[in-house]
């Protein structure tokens, strides 16, 4: 789309989009525009209002809100806004499928891309917390936990970027992550919260 326009033009376009990816009943809805200003600032590398928002532009997203609010739908939609941040987005629980299946290929699958042939991808994961510590041949391993701190270290030395939505608060993230991981996760992402109180939008 021609990103030369304003906030609010933008903003209908999201919505003509959203009818079209997720049927005519999707709906920007009033509460949620100061988070979709947050994203398309994000989206367009609007330095000047990315900085009145406290929005880094080197860092990746964390969406957080309650089940239904709509994250899914939003970190899926406004990729379509500019070509300048393609990435794509999988659920964390077909990422704990695969290792149920591959091992421990997975993490480097979701960080170093395959193995012995590194590519890094921006990735949004969908939903975390929603997948299990999985065993391996016996081994237990906590496998989005190792996945973001790989790519922490290529957020450092590559500038890697990563997306997450959630309905953890922090405090239920470090419980289920650790407080490494928590700890990386406040240098590797922007935080943007829907209110508690928000609405489920599947009813």
């Amino acid at each position: 789309m021609n990103s030369n326009l304003n906030y609010q033009e933008i903003t209908q376009w999201l919505e003509k989009k959203g009818k079209e990816l997720f049927g005519t009943h999707f709906k920007i809805y009033k509460e949620d525009e100061t988070i979709i200003e947050k994203l398309i600032a994000y989206m367009l590398k609007d330095e000047k209002r990315a900085i009145e928002l406290n929005i880094f532009l080197e860092k990746g997203i964390l969406l957080s809100g309650p089940i239904g609010c709509g994250k899914t739908s939003l970190m899926t939609l406004i990729k379509h806004i500019t070509e300048k941040e393609k990435y794509h987005v999988k659920s964390c629980r077909d990422v704990s499928f695969e290792f149920i299946q591959d091992g421990y290929e997975v993490i480097h699958r979701y960080s170093k891309g395959k193995l012995y042939q590194p590519k890094y991808n921006t990735i949004c994961f969908d939903d975390l917390g929603t997948e299990s510590n999985l065993k391996y041949f016996g081994n237990e391993c906590n496998v989005m936990a190792e996945i973001i701190l790989s790519r922490y270290d290529l957020f450092v030395s590559k500038k890697l970027k990563t997306h997450i939505t959630t309905n953890l608060s922090a405090s239920e993230i470090e419980q289920h992550y650790g407080n490494r991981v928590r700890s990386r996760m406040r240098e590797l992402f922007n935080l943007i919260a829907y209110d508690n109180t928000s609405k489920d939008k599947r009813r």
